[in-house]
């Protein structure tokens, strides 16, 4: 269906005057266009890929985590750090309530999650990505897929943007451009920091980038064997190798994946840029407290009773819902506990050590994970240079950006595509 979409649009009039030209057909491009569109504009979406929204396509698992609907105005804005302030006004201009209330009234139907995640109701990305394509088609936007752009000729005397370069060496004029490139994260999609090198060479400031959210590399090998498990409501905590002893550096409680070589899910992924800032300063542990919550006194009762109930089981037959079978089976091992061994046979020393690998399963940090399975990266276009009323440039007059271009860190839950509709609605007005 997607592909299908697409491909009607697939040529463009090269030689036409454009009044917008957009070069990247994500989220926030695809927004701006459909924003020009209904301003009466003359429309050119310019795309590297051979498909649009690749990127869209995978977000949220596939689902497509299209915004938070938090009602705390503050909070939400909180979430981007201290650079959020830069977002109050256009936040306030076009919000998660317009947002849903856009997508609702071209007729894609949404939910409310846990932690005010909204996804349709499919829970199929490519339905979000047919509603902006069908959106923008109607209003006549223009699409040249399979294009690469080389650069942006600038008048820097005349403060304009005078052309898009393609790496065939054609160029494509208009009134005004809005650059929607994205950052580096999933480079397999297309996202490679192409607009960053292209704002460099106009005289933009822009801050290096790096993987964020990113899934955190575990050097322990059995961490292969957990592999698809996930938790709720686990305790994470993170531990720094300070002065020959371990110090806990950074705590939290939510929802984990365990992977082939490590650990993503939302929590991780959120914890993640600070846990790479502590492994810049040396060894790193990272712990799980899969009773989080309950105190060492509460948790002696809770075994001792067990013990008592099943005192005649095998060890291996023993369950807790807090502790998934494959996890129980590795500390057993750990602990050099045989599964065949009766609850009889176990000893005071041995349940007080299991207890402790309950409140902490410790496992060694090797690393962050690279662009191809970050989520989003950090840096991007210094926001001093942008004017967020209208999203556009301080240095040039016709130049305008949206979405992951810009300089924000935002956790994971629907911030990031917010981010993009935002921008780019605003972007598309001006």
């Amino acid at each position: 269906m997607v592909k299908k979409i697409v491909k009607t649009a697939k040529k463009a009039v090269k030689k036409d005057m454009h009044d917008v030209v957009i070069i990247g057909g994500g989220p926030a491009g695809l927004m701006a266009a459909c924003q020009a569109g209904e301003g009466g504009q003359k429309v050119l979406l310019i795309e590297k890929n051979d498909e649009l929204g690749k990127k869209l396509l995978i977000s949220g698992g596939g689902r497509c985590n299209l915004t938070n609907a938090n009602p705390n105005h503050r909070e939400f804005v909180s979430k981007f750090g201290k650079k959020g302030s830069f977002l109050f006004s256009p936040f306030s201009v076009f919000g998660v309530q317009d947002t849903i209330k856009f997508f609702n009234d071209l007729g894609l139907k949404t939910k409310t999650e846990a932690g005010f995640r909204v996804f349709p109701e499919s829970d199929n990305s490519a339905d979000v990505l047919n509603v902006l394509v069908n959106r923008a088609t109607e209003l006549g936007v223009k699409f040249m897929l399979s294009t690469e752009v080389a650069s942006l000729k600038a008048d820097k005397k005349g403060k304009k943007i005078t052309a898009v370069i393609l790496k065939s060496g054609e160029e494509i004029m208009a009134q005004k451009f809005i650059l929607t490139t994205g950052g580096m994260s999933h480079q397999e999609t297309g996202s490679t920091g192409d607009g960053f090198k292209w704002l460099k060479e106009i005289g933009h400031k822009v801050a290096e980038s790096n993987p964020s959210l990113v899934p955190i590399k575990i050097s322990n090998p059995w961490v292969s064997e957990l592999a698809g498990i996930s938790l709720d409501n686990v305790g994470i905590s993170v531990w720094q190798n300070k002065d020959g002893g371990f110090q806990k550096a950074l705590t939290k409680k939510g929802r984990i994946l365990f992977t082939h070589d490590g650990l993503s899910g939302p929590t991780i992924l959120n914890m993640s840029k600070s846990i790479g800032e502590l492994l810049e300063y040396g060894e790193t542990l990272l712990s799980l407290d899969f009773f989080a919550g309950f105190g060492l006194d509460q948790m002696h009762e809770m075994m001792k009773k067990v013990f008592d109930e099943h005192i005649n089981k095998k060890i291996k037959n023993l369950s807790f819902k807090e502790v998934p079978g494959k996890i129980f089976a590795l500390i057993l091992k750990q602990l050099e506990i045989d599964l065949e061994w009766e609850i009889n046979e176990i000893r005071r020393e041995e349940r007080f050590a299991l207890i402790e690998k309950f409140k902490k399963f410790e496992m060694t940090v090797a690393g962050l994970l690279g662009y191809d399975k970050a989520i989003i990266s950090s840096g991007g276009l210094n926001l001093d240079e942008v004017d967020f009323k209208t999203m556009g440039s301080k240095l040039y007059s016709n130049l305008y950006f949206a979405g992951d271009i810009l300089d924000f860190d935002r956790p994971s839950g629907g911030f990031s595509l917010q981010l993009c509709w935002t921008t780019g609605y605003i972007a598309g007005k001006n």
